[in-house]
């Protein structure tokens, strides 16, 4: 298999409420004790009054019209007096947006310190990153960033040669916007297909270059969303909707029935063969795969109700198989992914009776359940991942949210572990059944992520390229402790900090945290947030339920109905570190993006007094709508919908903008948002600021920032990255009424 992340578990992530502008990872594609000690030169900030940082009066909100616009839900009428925001192409709408922005940044332009953490960051920020290596036939493939270039180049290497460069997404558009979305090479090497996403947005265009000539080939495909290119000899399958229809808005617009084609090289779009459609079905994805020997092509089907996926084959070899589909598991309840293929057997990963997952091999000439073998079984901790390469299984286990490697064999003997450096994250190893090295990432909090050269046979690690950054890490600890949370469950959550930081209850402390989609919030390295640490600054991140870190129950106790234990367990979280006195109200900020987002929106408003400063990002904000919009159909597993009663009636309880109360002092809110997020469209965002301005009735400001030419966060530019952290650093210090001691 050419990548560790199955491919149907990898376009699901893309289709999660999940944002990826402050990332996890700074990547390309964790002792309680602690010293009681303290010393400013060490990077303890001072604190001064909130007010003499800014000098600013009492901000003046731009208008916000109220319309008489409402719905009923089972007899319960709900007001949406915002509802116009949603048209995000009428001149009000744009004219509501500009005006917000002049308010924002210029309540941001009057904080002294601000070019100096803008200059800070752009300064640490400006080191080379790589990507994780991929070996295509007698060269590497890996994309690298000088440090400040808006998206990372691709290059090509053979041996010892200079790398010569194979893609440049700067050159993709002249804003530096259009960012490099995803790239696979044909099995004979000859050709890449990769596609494009302009100004952040989940719609991508295809292309395919010829390696040979280093042309690029006539066609170009368009209106692509959650899919891959898998290849076979002369095209490939990728997967779309329909062109949008004339005056639909196609960032807003709901899609529905997608489709899987396939391409042959040199054809134009219009000539692709229709591989399947369900013209009964609107709603859910349908995306194709093919083994890596070309023989078995994989079709995962969701039906947008449910949390998984049904899993069918052919066999493209066999002329009587080639042209039907053999169901091997027929629920759309559970998640299953083909990792490969061994003696006419497909490997499959799937949560199918087993919650924390597992491999079973399947013969599709018999796929009853009780023809199953079993590989690689259920075991007490989450199996996040599988790579099959080098004819063995290299299997990422999460251990309390940190990653365990081992190595198998393709029929599920142990062979050994994979000596990691640190407790953190590793992600890649990936390769086809020939290799006998790949590479893999390897990062933590405070462990910028490194390249490793791994060899399979010997299972020994080497460095292949290490970052060198304008930190170190040696003066920072990770910390991870479990606290209980309102109905006594035992939560994990990593504390990050400089080492000796006194815990005197007054440290600025950034909470940030996700709960949901069955996402793992494990260890990874954030330039951005090395400012923040290195100015005595505390991170937090909580595992919360909802969360995939321990498997699928873990999970489910965070879905609809069960939604209100991750808002239980992040407010959990905040009170852990006042009671530990690691932080107070007056120096508490909580943040989190998208799913995150509606995190904030939920938990500012069960508890205004939680926290200072509140950071919801591209959130999920108005849960009565959400479905309304692109795929936020796809979320209704996790969350429910308006259109079920009981489902109602929950979502009423904690939805965001449903729950602002008039005349009630909010914390200091920075919204922030982007003009082409179709994921998450931004009227979720505009409608919230709008009703938090209204509602807010004390001293703190409610600010929203809206980005332009940008979208969910995936391929957001270095630049757009780095003004958006200044922002939200320089808007936390001031509302703490810290100045920083910028370095």
């Amino acid at each position: 298999m050419k990548a560790v992340i199955p491919l149907f578990a990898a376009l699901a992530a893309m289709a999660a409420c999940r944002a990826t502008s402050k990332p996890e990872h700074n990547t390309l594609p964790s002792n309680q004790a602690l010293t009681e000690m303290t010393s400013p030169e060490r990077g303890e900030p001072s604190r001064r009054a909130g007010l003499a940082l800014l000098a600013t009066p009492p901000v003046k909100y731009p208008e916000s019209r109220k319309a008489d616009v409402a719905d009923t839900y089972f007899g319960t009428v709900v007001s949406d007096p915002y509802r116009w925001l949603e048209d995000l192409d009428s001149p009000e709408t744009k004219a509501w947006v500009t005006a917000q922005n002049e308010i924002t940044f210029g309540y941001l332009n009057q904080i002294r310190f601000r070019d100096k953490i803008r200059e800070r960051l752009t300064k640490i920020w400006n080191y080379e990153r790589y990507g994780v290596p991929e070996q295509v036939g007698e060269e590497l493939v890996f994309s690298k960033n000088d440090g400040l270039q808006n998206q990372a180049v691709v290059y090509r290497q053979r041996g010892t040669e200079e790398p010569r460069v194979l893609l440049d997404p700067n050159k993709f558009s002249k804003e530096g916007t259009t960012a490099l979305a995803g790239m696979e090479f044909s099995n004979d090497h000859r050709y890449l297909a990769y596609a494009t996403s302009g100004g952040g947005s989940d719609w991508h265009k295809v292309r395919i270059l010829d390696l040979k000539t280093n042309e690029l080939l006539p066609e170009e495909l368009n209106w692509v969303k959650v899919s891959g290119t898998s290849w076979t000899k002369k095209g490939f399958y990728y997967s779309r909707y329909d062109a949008p229809k004339a005056g639909e808005n196609n960032l807003s617009g709901k899609n529905e029935y997608h489709k899987v084609y396939f391409h042959e090289l040199n054809t134009t779009q219009s000539a692709d063969k229709l591989v399947y459609e369900n013209p009964r079905m609107a709603l859910g994805f349908r995306i194709a795969g093919a083994t890596e020997d070309e023989r078995f092509l994989s079709l995962y089907l969701t039906d947008g109700k449910s949390d998984g996926n049904r899993l069918q084959v052919r066999d493209l070899t066999d002329p009587k198989q080639a042209a039907t589909w053999t169901t091997l598991v027929s629920s759309y309840e559970f998640n299953n992914t083909v990792i490969g293929n061994v003696g006419g057997e497909v490997l499959v990963y799937t949560n199918y009776k087993a919650p924390n997952y597992r491999v079973v091999r399947i013969d599709p000439k018999k796929p009853q359940e009780a023809s199953w073998q079993e590989v690689l079984p259920e075991s007490k901790n989450k199996l996040e991942s599988v790579s099959h390469v080098g004819g063995r299984l290299v299997a990422d286990y999460l251990h309390d949210a940190s990653s365990q490697v081992k190595v198998y064999s393709e029929q599920g003997q142990f062979q050994h572990d994979v000596k990691l450096p640190a407790i953190g994250t590793a992600s890649g190893f990936g390769g086809r059944r020939t290799d006998k090295v790949v590479y893999y990432a390897f990062t933590s909090f405070a462990y910028p992520t490194t390249i490793y050269k791994y060899d399979l046979a010997t299972n020994t690690s080497t460095v292949f390229r290490a970052p060198k950054v304008d930190v170190n890490p040696q003066d920072y600890v990770t910390t991870q402790v479990f606290y209980p949370s309102k109905d006594g469950t035992k939560i994990p959550m990593f504390i990050v900090h400089r080492k000796g930081l006194t815990r005197n209850g007054k440290n600025p402390t950034y909470l940030y945290a996700y709960g949901g989609f069955n996402v793992s919030l494990t260890p990874g390295f954030s330039v951005a947030r090395m400012l923040w640490l290195e100015n005595g600054g505390i991170l937090a991140i909580p595992n919360l339920r909802g969360g995939g870190e321990y498997g699928e129950a873990w999970h489910q106790a965070g879905m609809t109905p069960n939604k209100q234990n991750v808002f239980d367990d992040f407010i959990a979280a905040a009170e852990y570190l006042k009671a530990n006195q690691y932080t107070d109200y007056d120096h508490l900020a909580i943040a989190g993006g998208s799913n995150g987002g509606l995190l904030v929106g939920a938990t500012m408003n069960q508890r205004p007094d939680l926290c200072k400063v509140a950071l919801p990002a591209v959130g999920v904000m108005d849960m009565l709508r959400y479905q309304k919009f692109t795929i936020g159909w796809n979320w209704a597993p996790e969350y429910g919908t308006s259109d079920n009663q009981a489902q109602f009636e929950n979502l009423l309880k904690f939805s965001p903008l449903h729950n602002l109360k008039p005349g009630t002092s909010y914390p200091a809110t920075l919204i922030t948002t982007a003009d082409h997020d179709d994921r998450v469209v931004p009227a979720h965002s505009f409608k919230f600021a709008a009703a938090l301005q209204a509602a807010n009735a004390g001293p703190n400001p409610t600010l929203i920032r809206v980005d332009v030419n940008a979208g969910h966060g995936a391929g957001k530019s270095t630049q757009l990255q780095i003004a958006e952290w200044a922002d939200v650093w320089s808007f936390c210090y001031a509302n703490m009424g810290v100045t920083p001691t910028v370095q």
